[in-house]
Parts: structure tokens; C-alpha cells; sequence
């Protein structure tokens, strides 16, 4: 069904949509690429959600030379009016003949109904093409669509003996300063960052992105965008004084039924406080919470015991860990808390990649629940 010529062109338009990669959220990362004859004639990529989207772009680029053409695009055109038009009429309104989308939108107000529409206009649509990268693109909208719930990426740092920290809870610096530049990349990409009241209290922690550790090209596509902090804070220990407030962007505070409600004044500051009916706030209930705050990709930067829950109540996608070359000792801190006590209760790991950062490595691997 596809050729060369197609492959190239949906090539391009996933690149493209990468350009989205720090800037989207929470909408999906999505690139076009319009050709006539099979030359490329226009492209472009939904930058910013509220802005337009990638067809929306590339039909403005190519005006009336977009009759005839075909549109490579890596998720189905939308098929309702939103922030901005439905996709799938722009295209039908330019005139263009054929419609190359590499994967349905999974988005119940879409799934199969922009198609429908291109098709009854007469357009021919053919789908799947690399729809594998496509789905690479967008984890956390496609999770939520699928499942209702967030995509949640862990990050943990650990020495080659699996330790997190010493048994005081000192833990600056197990990894280099590659590696931790690298994990302003993961949370440049996130909606939030979450973490638990003791990475607070121990390590005063900001959570928020350094940009002068990112490349050039993040750096300019996440622009003043941070992602909002989470502190899951059961009966209210979070202080005022904390350096989280002392750097821009959203906080959100989750609290126990039991805790006193927190008095951080008011202003740009002031945190969004969740409270929950259970003495501590349950990781899936916290999940739900935050995506109707538009985060659909976490990124949990916690301590083993927040980790290991997680873990347990099957809600991490990822596991992304930087292994140390160093020793850190038999009374150190565990990478996670985890219960288990036989071989046939032990959590098996999808291993997807292995690479050095510096002089750490860093594993990507994610969790096989039965």
C-alpha cells in the first residue's frame, strides 16, 4: 500500500512533530507534510496547545496549492471544533485529494470519525503508516484516552549496589552532572512532577526545569513553560519557607483527610491544594486528580517508598534509573520498597534501552504486569 516516496514524507512528519516535544502538553504532538506529485510542498507541526494545529499550519503555508495535494499527517485529523477548527474540514475546504494519517486518534470525540468524514468527501485515506513512532509521540494522550489515566514515567538514581542514599538520608550527589542535566530533559517533557513530603523536608528539592541544562532546541521550544510540582503531603508538613516556592510555576499540594488545610498566602505562589478523603492520598486517586488539571505525562521523582507504591499498585509505565559506577554500602537506602519475599512475587522488567550519560548509565526499562 505504501511506497518509498509515502515512508519519507510520514519520516518527516514525525520529525516534525517532535518539534512539539516540550510544548504541547497536554495536547498530542502531531506534524503534517503536504506534497504534490510526491514533493513536498508545505509542512507544519502543532506547536502550543490553543494554537493551530499541524494541518491547520501546513494549509496556511501552501494557500490555494493545496488542491490535489496529499496530506501526511501522524494522528488522525480531529473531527470537532475545539480551541481551533476541525482538521478534517480544513482539509476537506483546501481541496486535497489523499490523506496519509499514521494512527487513529484514540479521543473519543475522533476515533475513526475524521476519516469517516475525509472519506465521504471523497478523499482516499490510507492509514498505519509507522504508526509505531507515531504512538512514541504522544504515551501520556494515548494512555489517557485508552485507560483514563496519565502516563507515569519514574526516575530513580541509584549507586552500582542499588542504593538510593545512605542511611541518613544523604543522597547529593550519587550521579554525575550529565546525568542530572539529563533528568531536566525528562522533566522539561512532563506535565508534572511529582514527589513525596520527604524529598521536600530532606533535600529542600525545587523540582522545577533548569533551562540552562537543556539544549538549545528545548530550551527555545519549552520557553517560560515549566511543568506544575506535586507533593504528596499527608497531614500537611510541607513548610512555607520551602525553596519550591521560591521558583516559578504551579504547585499542587495533595493532602490526607487529617491534615490542617496549609496557609501559604495567596498570589502566584499560592498552591492548588487536593484534599482527599483517605488519611493518605492514593497514588491512582492523585493520578486521576492531576488530569483533570490537563497533566497526562508524570514524571515521579520520589523516594522508594512513594516509588515502590506506585510500582505495586501497577500505575509506572517507565522506569527510567541512572546507575552510578560507585558503593554505597549494605545500610544504604534501597532503590524501592518493595515486599516482595519469593522469585514468583519478583516484578519483571521490559528492558528498552542502555546507554552512558557522562559516567552513569542510564537504564529504560518498564514494568510487565500480569
Amino acid at each position: 500500500m505504501f511506497n518509498e516516496s509515502d515512508k519519507s514524507h510520514m519520516a518527516r512528519a514525525v520529525e516534525l512533530a517532535r518539534r512539539g516535544w516540550y510544548s504541547t502538553t497536554p495536547n498530542p504532538r502531531v506534524g503534517c507534510v503536504l506534497t504534490k506529485d510526491e514533493v513536498p510542498i508545505a509542512e507544519g507541526w502543532h506547536e502550543r496547545a490553543g494554537e493551530a494545529h499541524a494541518e491547520a499550519m501546513a494549509l496556511q503555508k501552501a494557500g490555494a496549492n493545496a488542491q490535489g495535494c496529499t496530506a501526511y499527517v501522524t494522528l488522525e485529523p480531529c473531527s470537532f471544533v475545539g480551541r481551533t477548527p476541525a482538521c478534517s474540514r480544513s482539509l476537506i475546504e483546501a481541496g486535497i485529494s489523499r490523506v496519509v494519517c499514521a494512527m487513529r486518534d484514540p479521543h473519543p470525540k475522533v476515533s475513526g470519525k475524521g476519516i469517516a468524514e475525509l472519506q465521504a468527501a471523497g478523499i482516499v485515506v490510507d492509514e498505519g503508516l509507522m504508526g509505531a513512532d507515531a504512538r512514541a509521540l504522544n504515551p501520556g494522550y494515548i494512555k489517557v484516552q485508552e485507560t483514563g489515566l496519565p502516563y507515569v514515567r519514574c526516575k530513580l538514581a541509584m549507586s552500582l549496589d542499588g542504593r538510593t542514599a545512605m542511611a541518613s538520608g544523604e543522597s547529593q550527589w550519587i550521579t554525575g552532572v550529565e546525568a542530572r542535566n539529563d533528568v531536566q530533559d525528562l522533566r522539561a517533557q512532563s506535565c508534572a512532577v511529582l514527589t513525596g513530603i520527604n524529598t521536600i523536608l530532606d533535600d529542600d528539592a525545587r523540582l522545577n526545569v533548569r533551562a540552562e541544562a537543556l539544549g538549545e532546541t528545548a530550551r527555545a521550544q519549552l520557553g517560560e513553560r515549566q511543568p506544575k510540582r506535586v507533593v504528596m503531603d499527608s497531614v500537611g508538613r510541607c513548610p512555607p519557607g520551602a525553596a519550591l516556592f521560591s521558583s516559578a510555576g504551579d504547585i499542587v499540594i495533595a493532602l490526607g483527610r487529617n491534615a490542617s488545610q496549609l496557609q501559604f498566602g495567596s498570589g502566584d505562589q499560592a498552591p492548588h491544594v487536593l484534599k482527599f478523603d483517605t488519611v493518605q492520598p492514593e497514588p491512582a486517586a492523585v493520578l486521576r486528580a492531576l488530569l483533570k488539571l490537563d497533566c497526562n505525562e508524570i514524571l515521579l521523582e520520589a523516594g522508594p517508598t512513594l516509588a515502590g507504591a506506585f510500582l505495586q499498585q501497577g500505575l509506572i509505565d517507565e522506569l527510567i534509573v541512572y546507575m552510578a559506577p560507585k558503593l554505597m554500602g549494605s545500610e544504604g537506602r534501597p532503590l524501592l520498597q518493595l515486599p516482595i519475599q519469593t522469585m514468583r512475587d519478583s516484578i519483571d522488567l521490559r528492558l528498552n534501552s542502555v546507554r552512558l550519560i557522562g559516567n552513569d548509565v542510564r537504564i529504560d526499562c518498564a514494568p510487565i504486569y500480569h
